[in-house]
């Protein structure tokens, strides 16, 4: 009974810690809406642009073992960027000749794709290809004498949006870094593994990264559907070790690579707007489908952001910024307090069943843990309503239904996903270096679309 009662409290007290920090984002989220900076306006004429950009735009798209998606996003990137002064950058590698032949068939001889082989075999790291399709850039832009105006990235598996490119030519002009939303794809297959994904993003890229924009904080990328202008690179290429912008030992070199252009006085903007047709301008994907996959997916988020982002980041004296970090860093410790909240949830039915036969005595609570127990109610209650709203805000309602129902599987991926970050977090003690422990794509939203299995 002790036990029990000790577990309930120490799990209750630290689910109400998290439930604060999400409380504080919530109501700064709701004044940013009623004062008129939270709105999604339609794109202006100025973002939307024409046929031209104001500098060439390096697209870089790291793929290893992307045959599967890489052709499609390749053909839809140039199809709806007709731009001139649009490059795609792809990173491949020589043992992997499925994925070179994809790319060179879905270039057709378009001399915008510039397809890069690493000189090392793959994999290596995402962030190791990225440096590759860099210094593909300067070597270019030595020999042809021109400088590009912004580095976009994406991954071999995005659906862009045709205003995409246009809104962070515009934007880069004021700013150091453009983060626009990513829409995850719903997946009529997946309803419970890769529909998780939906209202995470709904609520990260519609409610989250506008309060950060707001605070003017560092702005952790998605490593998709994001700018940095030409000029911020070399920077941070000069704070680092090896010379190079990415960090090649780190397995989220876009969080480093956006919270490290706040460390050296950068400006960054998270930018939501709407097309004419009123959806908008996201960069689409098809997230893991399978629990191992994005369990693989989430360990490399948590390991980066949490461990090695407190390792190589540090804190900061600012309190937005502390507060920021923090709430990146927490992926962990909310691993473990979830972890123990379901083994509460079967050791109390395993108590309550011996009572009722008969055996023991039942838990007396507490006055303070039946208010912390009640609190908690309450806030569960509150975060499933904002989880429901973000998401059928995105998706309609019948998915922010869904979304409701998922929580339990998004919590026990978080706890698998954190255990593993730890354990691979503890073997790199021993200088076991980080690999691109990428997951495998099958699933694109161009082919989705193309083949009528959208939702």
């Amino acid at each position: 009974m002790l036990i029990q009662h000790e577990l309930l409290l120490f799990a209750g007290v630290f689910f109400l810690l998290g439930a604060a920090d999400e409380l504080g984002v919530d109501l700064m989220w709701l004044w940013l809406k009623l004062t008129g900076r939270a709105q999604t306006p339609e794109i202006s004429e100025e973002e939307r642009g024409g046929d031209r950009l104001r500098g060439l735009a390096a697209v870089f798209i790291p793929a290893w073992q992307e045959d599967a998606v890489i052709g499609a996003t390749i053909r839809h990137a140039l199809a709806v960027w007709p731009h001139r002064q649009l490059r795609i950058y792809v990173g491949c590698y020589a043992n992997d000749p499925a994925t070179i032949s994809e790319v060179v068939a879905a270039a057709h001889g378009d001399l915008r794709v510039r397809m890069v082989i690493n000189d090392r075999a793959g994999p290596t790291t995402k962030a190791d290809c990225l440096n590759r399709l860099y210094q593909a850039l300067a070597t270019d832009e030595h020999r042809e004498g021109f400088r590009a105006r912004m580095v976009v990235l994406h991954d071999a598996e995005d659906m862009v949006h045709e205003n995409a490119l246009a809104l962070m030519d515009e934007a880069i002009t004021q700013s150091d870094l453009i983060q626009l939303p990513v829409l995850p794809e719903p997946q009529p297959r997946s309803r419970w593994i890769a529909g998780h994904y939906c209202e995470e993003f709904a609520e990260a890229h519609g409610k989250a990264m506008v309060v950060r924009d707001a605070l003017r904080v560092g702005m952790p990328l998605a490593g998709v559907g994001c700018a940095i202008s030409r000029e911020t690179l070399p920077k941070l290429a000069s704070g680092k070790a090896d010379g190079k912008p990415f960090a090649a030992d780190c397995l989220t070199e876009d969080y480093e690579i956006g919270i490290g252009v706040s460390d050296i006085g950068g400006t960054a903007r998270f930018i939501r707007r709407c097309d004419n047709a009123g959806n908008l301008v996201a960069t689409r994907a098809c997230f893991p489908a399978k629990l191992d996959e994005a369990v693989r997916q989430k360990t490399r988020w948590v390991h980066g952001i949490a461990f090695q982002g407190w390792e190589h980041l540090g804190w900061s004296s600012r309190p937005a910024e502390l507060w920021m970090r923090l709430r990146d860093r927490r992926g962990p410790f909310t691993a473990l307090v979830l972890a123990m909240a379901y083994l509460l949830l079967v050791l109390s039915a395993a108590i309550w069943a011996f009572n009722w036969f008969g055996f023991g005595k039942p838990l007396v609570l507490s006055p303070t843990l039946q208010a912390v127990l009640w609190l908690n109610f309450g806030s569960f209650a509150w975060r499933a309503g904002w989880r429901f709203v973000m998401t059928a805000g995105e998706y309609g309602w019948r998915e922010g239904i869904r979304s409701v129902m998922r929580i339990p599987v998004a919590n026990i991926i978080a706890i698998m996903a954190g255990r593993r970050a730890f354990m691979a977090y503890l073997r790199s003690f021993s200088g076991q270096l980080p690999v691109w422990d990428k997951t495998s794509h099958a699933a694109h939203p161009v082919l989705m679309i193309a083949q009528g299995k959208t939702v």
